[in-house]
């Protein structure tokens, strides 16, 4: 297949459209793509006449991309105000007053009662830096793509073989990019208008459910003539994702939504559909429910996780830690070995991505999973070891404390009570309200910047650690999830127990966790929050698969329950063993001179009561020296800590006191702060009415689009 002949009138408008400006509101300004005597025609005619300029063309609707990832979707924007807490597993570390832009979303809009009064463009902003505008405008760029390539002589055979072509890539790829972003429209917002077409304008509400259809239908075409994921190009989509890209959209299309109460939903032929609805309608009878024919669109999510499993290309599933010991610092963690690969080199990828989110070390823009969802540090904004990183996601402590397996290996890497105050120093993270290390209680620990094997010390934002977008872990538990919800209990227990006996050391006890969860999907959903614990990933799972009003009742009860124990006694026993109490004691300590390291890995079996090795995943950089930083006389950069999970005697607390270790106040601040710790979690959600979930539109982006807002949201200023 070569590129050689093609409709030139598309083509010239496909290449007018990639040179326009990026947002939906400009798509109409090249309508003269008809003419074919216009300037754009010998342009798009280099463009497309071979591979090369070809793909330039895919690079610059990746670029488009990558801008939503890194500032809208994945990192900040509207990942801050609805992915990153309000969870069972995760929430904000300030105030709710001091920030309710992102608490209000949080709570489901107050249950609803405060969407008439929130700001729309507080976090989604006017175009053409809205989330929204930014999504159309990648849309934009891959419709004209894929309206060029469809106007060539000889699509047809191409779409309907089964060889595999640069070009039969690279229209895989941008069909492919098209579906990910409505994929977080539709999450984010809803119902969206619905564009396939080079040069159509973002107007009218189309349903979900017949966009969701038509992408899958689209997704499953180019599959066939697509290459799989190579360890060299996971920065671009693969047949491997594609394949995860319909199981991931099959579950949501197939999964509990809310839904305005205003449009008539149909499925991808017209056909009017019915749901199953759980709950009470909330403002303007918005309904949560699933489709009636949920079944048939997990049995594609089935199929299609299992092709990428046989279509994994070099995606490897890692269930033995390849790395040896060194200077006494054990590791032994597989799972912790992915997110460690995102940290050695700027250039490479991890053995299990499908596909990251390239960050380049040191480059202008923003890269937002250290900052944003990382290991906190007070640092400055420059020249610090490491500089500032504001730690916006954190942990309910009722989950750390009292749902997360002490033994599970996973829970020190994505949670830690520890930072960096951003002079090479280790600092405890009070549960008092604040963001960086100041406060904000425990938080998420799989991004940090102490474990990168090249640090950029200069700026904040600068790190170059990649985004995981879709790795294969990912791809085991939509597996068992959708084998489990239709049916097939064999396969969806085969793949949750490989990923839970790789976060126990080979022995998950797969079928007591079932029974303890109650059912084996269940099992499923719950494995898969340890999974992506402390990534954004808790909320939508938990909302598309219906079990949000359960979890979200368990955590705010035990909440109470822990608080109250800590009341009454001081301290509070969890089922799992743990104990938290009023408060921990800690003093600072030479590691490397001790250890002769900084950053402590596993915790070896047998040093469970070593207040520096446990918890594990912690600690400093060993080599900030290396940077310039400059410890003089005070070299004690690590933490030790002890009553984390215990309860200490008095003589015990006497003893470690003449030590040299101090107090913190720890369950005690829980107490203090109880509105923000219970009272403000899901504050007023009750249960029953569908959750408001999703973002309001925009005043211009209505006004553009010909259409108004649903679900109880203002209309106008």
């Amino acid at each position: 297949m070569t590129t050689k002949t093609y409709n030139k009138k598309v083509a010239a408008g496909a290449f007018c459209l990639l040179l326009c400006s990026s947002t939906p509101l400009f798509l109409q300004s090249c309508s003269d793509y008809l003419d074919t005597k216009s300037y754009s025609e010998a342009n798009a005619d280099f463009v497309f006449s071979n591979m090369r300029t070809a793909r330039a063309a895919m690079d610059g609707a990746y670029s488009q991309w990558h801008g939503a990832v890194s500032s809208q979707i994945f990192g900040d924007g509207l990942f801050y105000a609805l992915d990153m807490a309000g969870s069972d597993i995760m929430r904000h570390p300030e105030g709710y007053s001091a920030q309710p832009a992102r608490h209000i979303p949080e709570t489901f809009y107050e249950n609803g009662t405060a969407a008439a009064t929130y700001d729309p463009v507080t976090y989604g902003k006017e175009a053409p830096n809205s989330p929204y505008s930014v999504l159309f405008a990648v849309i934009g760029k891959t419709n004209a793509i894929t309206s060029a390539i469809e106007g060539m002589d000889g699509f047809e055979a191409m779409i309907g073989g089964s060889e595999v072509t640069d070009l039969s890539q690279l229209y895989g790829e941008a069909v492919a990019l098209r579906a990910t972003a409505y994929r977080e429209l539709i999450k984010y917002y809803g119902d969206v208008p619905f564009q396939t077409v080079m040069g159509s304008a973002a107007v009218g509400l189309s349903p979900r459910d017949s966009i969701y259809d038509v992408l899958l239908a689209d997704l499953k075409r180019v599959e066939p003539i697509m290459n799989p994921v190579s360890q060299k190009n996971k920065n671009y989509f693969s047949q491997t994702y594609v394949d995860g890209l319909i199981g991931r959209m099959a579950l949501e299309a197939g999964g509990y939504q809310t839904r305005r109460g205003d449009i008539t939903y149909v499925d991808g032929q017209g056909q009017a559909l019915t749901f199953e609805t759980i709950g009470t309608p909330n403002n303007d009878n918005c309904t949560y429910g699933r489709r009636s024919d949920w079944a048939n669109l997990y049995a594609t999510a089935k199929e299609y996780f299992q092709k990428a499993i046989d279509h994994a290309g070099d995606a490897k599933f890692i269930s033995t830690d390849p790395r040896a010991e060194d200077k006494g610092r054990v590791f032994g963690n597989p799972y912790q070995y992915f997110f460690q690969q995102l940290h050695d080199d700027d250039a490479a990828y991890a053995d299990e991505s499908i596909y990251e989110e390239p960050f380049q070390q040191g480059a202008s823009g923003n890269d937002p999973r250290p900052y944003s969802l990382g290991r906190p540090s007070g640092g400055a904004g420059s020249n610090n070891y490491p500089c500032k990183s504001y730690g916006q996601g954190r942990i309910n402590p009722a989950f750390y404390y009292g749902v997360f397996d002490p033994k599970d290996m996973r829970r020190d890497v994505a949670c830690t009570v520890t930072g960096s105050d951003g002079k090479g120093y280790e600092a405890l993270i009070p549960l008092t309200n604040a963001s960086t290390v100041k406060g904000g209680g425990i938080s998420c620990n799989k991004f940090d910047e102490n474990r990168q094997k090249t640090v950029w010390t200069k700026n904040q934002r600068r790190s170059g650690v990649n985004a995981p977008y879709m790795r294969m872990s990912e791809i085991y538990l939509g597996l068992a999830e959708a084998a489990a919800a239709t049916g097939d209990d064999a396969t969806a227990k085969q793949y949750l127990k490989i990923i839970r006996d790789r976060a126990f050391g080979g022995n998950g006890n797969v079928d007591d966790f079932i029974a303890k969860e109650g059912s084996l999907l269940t099992a499923v959903i719950d494995e898969r929050g340890f999974e992506f614990a402390g990534e954004g990933d808790r909320r939508w799972t938990l909302i598309r698969t219906g079990l949000l009003p359960a979890k979200v009742k368990y955590i705010k009860d035990l909440t109470k329950k822990m608080i109250d124990g800590l009341k009454a006694d001081g301290y509070y026993t969890f089922d799992n063993g743990n104990v938290i109490s009023n408060s921990i004691w800690y003093k600072m300590v030479d590691a490397k001179a001790d250890y002769g390291y900084r950053l402590t890995a596993q915790t070896p079996a047998d040093k469970k009561d070593d207040p520096v090795l446990f918890p594990g995943w912690r600690g400093q950089n060993d080599d900030w020296e290396a940077y310039g930083a400059s410890y003089g006389d005070n070299t004690k950069t690590n933490v030790a800590i002890k009553g984390l999970f215990n309860r200490l005697s008095a003589e015990e607390t006497a003893a470690l006191e003449a030590d040299g270790y101090k107090a913190m106040d720890w369950g005690k601040t829980l107490v203090e702060l109880e509105e923000q710790y219970y009272t403000y979690l899901f504050y007023q959600y009750d249960y029953q009415k569908a959750p408001i979930y999703l973002f309001p539109f925009s005043p211009n982006t209505m006004a553009t689009g010909g259409f108004t807002n649903g679900y109880g949201f203002v209309q106008k200023d």
